[in-house]
């Protein structure tokens, strides 16, 4: 059958019809995912685009779907209704009934919601083309509200619809009740119930009636509304009711004018807004046929593909998406890079043909926004046409054989194709002489080859194989054939032309081996010796494409082998510096006291010396004092492990400290023997022969301006976050804890406030966390009670 597709207004439009690439089954699995009947119409309008900007943007609007399907499980398009013909009618100045009016509120409040969900979404996650339809939805509540409060969920109008209404309706089952108790009477006479088919009662054209014999008519009066079939029963409306019943109709008219009425004003507001309710049926429809995309790619487990207007294909393991995934053999093929042609020879039922309508189907597919089954980083190439010549197209009614119609179809393709032309073609030059057939088919690709577009094509003649070598921007394909089980694998073999396998075949199957070598004497030793070089290819290639494999899990395995290592090197280094700084905070802890407790020892001594008029020299406390300063203990530096080996550092270098094994970066030079290296957030003294210079900066300026890691004289022991929100506040005290961690303060205060306590639970619950913090307690009533939260400090 040939198919063909061409360019208009910058989409594709069938010509022959989609059946031969199956596209039309894609639309049909795509329509089944809608929604909705608008989301489905939609469905059915998809056609490929040929303008690459479209075709990437249709493809990133299935992307979004899928991550909202990833993230919610999708979109809550339930409710969403084809009102579009009640607008029309509103258009035209008609009036709704109670049921369309009801279908627009609840298309209203399904818009709503979608509206709701996607902004919610798209505050933490782009989703621009989803919130670009989102924020066009216009809610409309107010005249979603009046609807459901004239209207019930059944399509009834309620009583609360207008005041006339409850009142009427009020009056109407005052007048049934009266209706039924004359009735009942009736029916519970003695005398009467021999006349009665039934002691029933029921109603006849809108009026309450009772079942009487025929021979008892005259007994009751009154109007007789209907009779049974046989005759036998009449339905008679009694004299005692007929007045009640007229009152009724009556009442129940004016029910049917007072719901006229409520209906004509609520389709009056809604034809107030049928522009916007248009609008909103357009972005709704829209949305739901994205997602249907989206679920349509979820379970073919389909990938986004790489688009380009280059005419490059390179499709890894690709599937066919009407083959059951049990049964599909993934084939990769690749076309626009090195060649531009691929002849594909081989017997028959090899899979040539799955392998043309993989490529041709998945090409369209990715061309109409739809995600392919194929691995990720796929590419599919955006063409201006698409042309395939596929299966057999005898005619019988113009009288053509297999070979004319095939060659009618590939007349047209030559006259319409272009550079950017993708062209399928099966069987080229079968159904005729072998010679002339496979002399028609290198010309044919020749023509096709000189004009620049992109071509695979199946054949079974062998001269082709010839012509695909010697050209450069043509190569050679074929199936592989398993000799032992005589069976196709279906898996495409770039590079390696088919053999016929016919020896092996019939060896396989028992055939003498005398006549396996007659028949082979009867080929000529090229033959042979070709049919020798493309079983050696065909080996080389399996083994070359296992090695392939195993190199490539062998690569994967070392990627994530040294990612691991990478992590465990910066958590070993990031330990070692936490470790270093967690040291100096106790060294200077253990200076303080030892310092505070020596003052309180100096002061002591004062103090005696005062009172027991001891004279001690003030000098002599200086220098007490003094010795007590020189007395303390200092963190003991790593000996480093091997000289520097470098004569000359200067400031701003990067460096490694040998001792620690930590980069790090010049910042003074203290003497000619040390160094102030910063290391982290650390700044230390080095010695100049523990230090390796790693990079020589480039000196731009004289100076560096350094920044040194101290407490600020101004630093405060409380944060006041009151009014933020509980992520704003987490924000700024983390960022708190951190410098309050590094000045050494052991208690620190969040003023956070009573309020509703929300914001309280969520600091505690962030607290808790915190590696910084050892324990929490809310404040005393001094400090600030429940509006404050005390942190202890490791």
């Amino acid at each position: 059958m040939f198919y063909i597709l061409q360019i208009k207004g910058g989409f594709f439009v069938n010509i022959r019809g989609l059946d031969t690439l199956e596209f039309p089954k894609i639309i049909s699995m795509l329509e089944n995912k809608a929604s909705s009947a608008i989301g489905k119409e939609l469905c059915q309008q998809l056609i490929p685009t040929n303008d690459l900007h479209q075709a990437l943007q249709m493809q990133e609007e299935t992307k979004e779907a899928l991550d909202v399907i990833r993230l919610k499980g999708g979109l809550p398009l339930g409710g969403i209704r084809d009102i579009r013909a009640y607008i029309k009618r509103l258009n035209i100045g008609g009036n709704l009934t109670a049921e369309q009016l009801l279908e627009i509120s609840n298309t209203l409040y399904a818009g709503k919601k979608v509206k709701r969900s996607i902004i919610n979404l798209a505050d933490k996650n782009p989703l621009p083309i989803l919130l670009s339809h989102a924020t066009e939805i216009n809610e409309l509540e107010e005249i979603e509200g009046k609807i459901n409060s004239c209207i019930n969920e059944y399509g009834e109008i309620m009583d609360t619809a207008s005041p006339a209404l409850r009142t009427i309706r009020q009056q109407i089952r005052t007048l049934e009740a009266r209706v039924k108790e004359k009735l009942e009477q009736i029916l519970r006479n003695t005398s009467n119930q021999k006349m009665l088919q039934e002691p029933i009662i029921t109603i006849r054209n809108g009026r309450y009636v009772i079942p009487v014999k025929q021979e008892y008519r005259s007994v009751f009066g009154g109007m007789v509304h209907d009779q049974s079939a046989s005759g036998a029963t009449l339905f008679i409306e009694p004299e005692v009711v007929v007045q009640i019943n007229n009152q009724l109709k009556e009442t129940q008219m004016k029910e049917e004018k007072e719901i006229e009425k409520i209906l004509k004003e609520l389709s009056d507001e809604v034809r107030l807004e049928a522009d916007t309710l248009t609008k909103n049926i357009e972005h709704l429809s829209k949305l739901d046929f994205i997602q249907a995309k989206a679920e349509l790619a979820l379970e073919m487990k389909a990938t986004m593909p790489k688009l380009n207007d280059l005419g490059i294909v390179d499709l890894k393991k690709a599937r066919h998406p009407l083959i059951p995934a049990n049964k599909v053999v993934p084939i990769n093929i690749h076309l626009g890079k090195e060649f531009n042609s691929i002849v594909i020879t081989g017997p028959n039922t090899g899979g040539k043909t799955v392998t043309l309508k993989t490529l041709g189907l998945l090409t369209l597919m990715a061309m109409a926004g739809l995600h392919i089954p194929a691995e990720d980083e796929s590419e599919v190439a955006v063409f201006s046409a698409v042309y395939a010549d596929i299966g057999d197209e005898q005619s019988i009614e113009q009288s053509l054989s297999t070979f004319s119609g095939h060659l009618t179809n590939i007349v047209d393709i030559l006259a319409k194709m272009n550079s950017d032309s993708l062209i399928l073609l099966d069987e080229l030059g079968a159904g005729t002489d072998p010679t002339e057939g496979a002399a028609l088919a290198i010309a044919i690709l020749e023509k096709i080859r000189t004009k620049g577009a992109k071509v695979v094509a199946t054949t079974h003649y062998s001269e082709l194989k010839a012509y695909a070598y010697n050209r450069k921007d043509v190569i050679n394909a074929s199936v592989e054939f398993d000799v032992e089980t005589l069976r196709p694998t279906y898996r495409l073999l770039i590079g390696v032309p088919g053999r016929s396998n016919a020896f092996a075949i019939a060896k396989r199957l028992g055939l003498s081996q005398d006549i396996i070598d007659f028949a082979k004497g009867q080929i000529s030793d090229d033959n042979l010796q070709v049919e020798s070089m493309i079983e050696s290819l065909e080996k080389n290639q399996r083994t070359a494409e296992k090695e392939r494999y195993q190199a490539e899990l062998l690569r994967k395995e070392i990627e994530i082998r040294s990612q691991e290592l990478e992590e465990k090197i910066a958590s070993f280094e990031s330990n070692k510096l936490r470790l270093l700084e967690e040291a100096r905070q106790s060294a200077e802890a253990i200076v303080k006291k030892a310092k505070k407790e020596a003052e309180e020892i100096i002061a002591e001594l004062r103090k005696m010396a005062k009172e027991e008029q001891v004279g001690i020299k003030e000098h002599r406390l200086i220098e007490m004092k003094k010795r007590l300063d020189e007395s303390v203990p200092e963190v003991a530096k790593p000996k480093p492990r091997k000289k520097s080996k470098n004569a000359k550092i200067e400031i701003g270098d990067q460096v490694k400290v040998l001792s620690y094994g930590q980069k790090g970066t010049v910042l003074e030079k203290v003497s000619d023997k040390e160094y102030l290296v910063q290391i982290g957030i650390l700044k230390m003294k080095i010695d100049k022969s523990d230090l390796e210079v790693i990079e020589v900066k480039q000196k731009q300026h004289k100076e560096i301006k350094l920044t040194t890691v101290k407490r600020s004289s101004d630093a405060k022991s409380e944060i006041d976050v009151r009014g933020k929100t509980v992520e704003e506040a987490i924000i700024e005290i983390d960022r708190y804890l951190d410098e309050a961690f590094m000045q050494g303060f052991g208690q620190v205060s969040i003023i956070h406030g009573k309020g509703t306590g929300a914001l309280r639970t969520g600091l505690q619950n962030f607290l808790k966390k915190h590696p910084h913090v050892k324990r929490t307690r809310l404040g005393q009533f001094s400090e600030g009670g429940s509006g404050v939260t005390v942190v202890e400090l490791k």
